[in-house]
């Protein structure tokens, strides 16, 4: 049982020792992509504190993990490093649904209260497979939106794409897109690099993004499909984050 699960049920789990490293926070701890970012932050223990943005009352027992109530209009500093999640919706028991879920259009609002609140160093997270983005991102509203993000004056910031295999990125017809998709539906039948990614992975390299990006170069920068399909392909895929982090 993972850690965060075993925490949120119980309430009784065993606390691992707290680094003294940064604090981080998680906007979108829900959905299968923003619990095992927060697993994996817990996990590594690279940070003094997690904490998760939540719209109701959550109990935790596991030490390191902290819950915010999210106000939009709120003023109290936060951590220096934030990752925001975008995932769609799953069939979840009540304490996951009390996680605050951003939404695509909210991001620049989002962005801006997080930079005012102490906020330098941010790294938004698609979904991880292209058929879960909102239908928000698939008309490209967040894209959009990225540029008045950008323009908030973030130390670091980092926009991870949704993992693709290469050869379905270069595909450009909307047609060839939903046959790939459909084809990697079918995962007995098909190679592995077509199958879905898993978000196991793309949290793994999100998280080790978040640890490393302030003593990495400042600016703005995107993690390409083609960059996340290798990381979710790879043993460890926070190695490809450290090699992407140091302009490999």
């Amino acid at each position: 049982m993972s850690l965060l699960r075993e925490a949120l049920r119980a309430g009784h789990a065993p606390a691992p020792r707290a680094s003294a490293g940064p604090r981080v926070l998680v906007c979108g701890g829900a959905g299968a992509l923003g619990s095992a970012l927060l697993e994996g932050l817990l996990a590594a223990r690279h940070h003094a504190q997690v904490s998760v943005f939540v719209t109701q009352p959550l109990q935790t027992g596991l030490r390191g993990l902290h819950t915010l109530a999210w106000d939009e209009r709120g003023t109290t500093p936060l951590a220096p490093t934030a990752v925001v999640v975008f995932d769609r919706e799953r069939g979840v028991n009540g304490r996951e649904l009390a996680f605050y879920r951003p939404q695509p259009e909210q991001l620049t609002a989002l962005a801006t209260q997080l930079h005012a609140r102490g906020v330098r160093h941010l790294v938004v997270v698609m979904p991880h497979t292209q058929a879960m983005l909102p239908e928000a991102l698939k008309r490209g509203l967040a894209s959009l939106d990225e540029q008045a993000v950008a323009a908030l004056g973030f130390e670091h910031l980092v926009f991870v794409r949704s993992a693709q295999p290469p050869e379905q990125v270069r595909h450009q017809h909307p047609a060839q897109r939903l046959a790939h998709w459909m084809l990697s539906q079918l995962q007995m039948m098909v190679p592995e690099r077509q199958r879905p990614v898993r978000a196991a992975k793309v949290a793994e390299f999100a998280a080790r993004l978040a640890t490393r990006l302030p003593q990495s170069a400042p600016g703005t920068r995107v993690v390409p499909p083609e960059r996340m399909w290798d990381a979710s392909q790879a043993r460890d895929a926070a190695a490809v984050a450290d090699d992407w982090l140091a302009g490999g």
